[in-house]
């Protein structure tokens, strides 16, 4: 790609990010178009094309770009968040979960991965692998403990006692 291309994808990319900061997805979204077919799009263009996508609620197509975006990043960590994410919203719960674990891989520091994996996996129906990951999360940020009442993810696993005696033990609400 020449200098000329180059700096011309990069002026459009920066562009679409600022639209996305404002929350302003279409706009990035016709902004990312002016880069042409998004089969040849770069991972940078096609993951904020997921990410306008996504903000959208569009989240199939979001998921086509995101994929695209993790095959030719796949050291990126955020495509692979935005794709679970994506993924979860889609009723694919378990490549939701998938996602989420190759981040974890790579940090497995941040609350956020596991916070979001004992959602996930609540949803997936398997109670000890949603208390491990929120328990850790817990561990991790206490913080988090304020988010466990109004998540909507972990009423499947809400009544269960081991689920009452960690929000007890964290002085989360439940």
């Amino acid at each position: 790609m020449s200098l000329k291309k180059r700096i011309r994808q990069t002026k459009i990319q920066r562009a679409a990010e600022g639209y996305l900061e404002l929350g302003m997805a279409q706009h990035a979204l016709d902004t990312l178009a002016r880069l042409g077919d998004p089969a040849g799009l770069d991972a940078r263009s096609l993951y904020l094309r997921g990410e306008a996508l996504r903000a959208m609620e569009r989240y199939q197509e979001a998921v086509l770009a995101l994929r695209q975006a993790a095959r030719l990043a796949p050291e990126n960590l955020h495509v692979w968040f935005a794709l679970g994410w994506c993924y979860k919203r889609t009723g694919q719960i378990h490549l939701a979960i998938r996602s989420l674990e190759r981040v974890l891989a790579v940090d497995p520091a941040e609350a956020r991965v596991h916070y979001n994996l004992a959602c996930y996996w609540s949803l997936a129906g398997n109670k000890g692998r949603a208390l491990e990951f929120l328990s850790r999360a817990l561990g991790i940020d206490p913080d988090y403990r304020r988010l466990i009442d109004g998540e909507p993810d972990f009423n499947p696993i809400r009544s269960d006692p081991k689920f009452q005696a960690l929000c007890a033990a964290s002085g989360a609400p439940h």
